[in-house]
């Protein structure tokens, strides 16, 4: 698909379409992160890495996607912040599942801070509540995933869970742009 094809009507069609791919792509993860995520094993190990990754393409995509008339500089954080999400949940892969929950949640926390940001520029688009409840509920459950590796027994299925719940904000908010293009 060209870029020129990427760019159809308002910009918001490529939106739509990047949203429901991430619901689809955090169906899948969690499905299969639930799955091994008993303990840290190389496939766990992979796919704690690729989730970051993933968003670091999604963003890319966005960026390229999303026209001059909108801001781009919360991409670039946000591009910059899963780049080091994905590093650094590799490394901690290695001390354990309490570092991997303290790095993800610093990266919940602070990508919440950046969805909340783009969500609330991109609200004339339409469809953007999903994102921006999804926004504050990724900072809070930041929160908890720092709390949850401090704490007795720390399991990965709960990052998984947050994943999914990612996903479906992205489903229905891709729902709700395509509603509005066919009102249109």
């Amino acid at each position: 698909m060209s870029t020129a094809t990427l760019k159809t009507g308002d910009g918001t069609t490529t939106l739509r379409t990047l949203y429901y791919v991430r619901f689809g792509f955090a169906l899948v993860w969690a499905i299969l992160m639930m799955a091994i995520a008993k303990t840290i094993n190389p496939g766990v190990g992979v796919l704690l890495v690729l989730y970051p990754l993933f968003d670091v393409a999604a963003a890319v995509i966005d960026f390229r996607t999303s026209g001059s008339s909108r801001p781009k500089v919360p991409l670039y954080v946000n591009m910059a912040l899963s780049l080091l999400a994905a590093v650094g949940v590799g490394i901690a892969a290695a001390s354990g599942i309490p570092s991997v929950l303290r790095v993800w949640g610093a990266w919940a926390i602070t990508a919440g801070i950046v969805q909340l940001i783009v969500a609330i520029l991109r609200y004339r688009l339409g469809g953007q509540w999903p994102m921006i409840l999804s926004g504050g509920i990724s900072v809070l459950a930041g929160a908890s995933f720092i709390l949850m590796g401090g704490g007795a027994n720390p399991t990965l299925t709960t990052v998984a869970g947050y994943a999914l719940l990612g996903g479906v904000f992205f489903l229905i908010s891709a729902a709700r742009l395509h509603r509005l293009a066919s009102r249109r």
